[in-house]
C-alpha cells in the first residue's frame, strides 16, 4: 500500500510533494507544501483505490529554534477500506502564516483546527468558525507555543501576591 501512495503522490500531485529525509516511523510520512494541503487530501480521499476517507488526527508542532519554518501541521489519514492503512502528511508553515482549512473535506476537522488555533495561534483560512474553543476569549497568547511564559502573561502579580501572603504568616 505504501508504494501505491508514493506512486499516486509522485504521478498526480508531485508539484505539492517535498523531498524530505526519511523518518523512522511505522506510519509512512510525506512532507507537502502548505498550499497543497487541500488538493492532496482531497485527491487521497476521493481516489477510488486509496480511499483515505477518515481523518484520524490533526495536530501541530512548534519547532522554535530547531527548524525553519517554525510550525508543522500533521494530518493523520486512515483508509478503512484498505485494512485501515494510515499515512501522515506534514505541512510546514511560518509564524503568522495561515493554512487552508480542510473542514470542507472532513467535518470532523472543525474542532481540531480550532484547538490548534487556540493553543498555537495558527489560523485556518476559510474555516467556518475560527474562534477559541478551550481558553476564554480574553486569554492572552497561545500556551502550546514554546515561547509562552510558564506563568502566563499577566500572571506575575498573582505569584508575587501569594509569596507575600505566605511571608506574612
Amino acid at each position: 500500500m505504501k508504494e501505491k501512495v508514493e506512486n499516486f503522490l509522485q504521478s498526480k500531485l508531485s508539484q505539492f510533494v517535498l523531498k524530505s529525509e526519511p523518518i523512522n516511523s511505522n506510519i509512512p510520512t510525506y512532507s507537502i507544501k502548505s498550499e497543497g494541503v487541500v488538493p492532496v487530501i482531497k485527491a487521497l480521499k476521493e481516489d477510488s483505490e486509496l480511499k483515505f476517507d477518515f481523518l484520524n488526527d490533526l495536530t501541530a508542532i512548534d519547532w522554535l529554534g530547531k527548524r525553519n519554518p517554525r510550525f508543522e501541521l500533521c494530518y493523520l489519514l486512515k483508509s478503512p477500506s484498505n485494512k485501515h492503512f494510515r499515512i501522515m502528511l506534514k505541512a510546514a508553515i511560518e509564524d503568522g502564516e495561515g493554512i487552508h482549512s480542510i473542514t470542507s473535506l472532513f467535518k470532523g476537522a472543525n474542532w481540531p483546527e480550532r484547538e490548534i488555533f487556540d493553543l498555537f495561534g495558527i489560523e485556518f483560512i476559510n474555516h467556518p468558525y475560527m474562534d477559541r474553543i478551550i481558553l476564554p476569549d480574553n486569554f492572552q497568547g497561545h500556551p502550546l507555543r514554546k515561547d509562552f511564559p510558564l506563568e502566563g502573561f499577566g500572571q506575575d502579580y498573582l505569584i508575587s501576591d501569594l509569596l507575600h501572603i505566605h511571608q506574612e504568616e
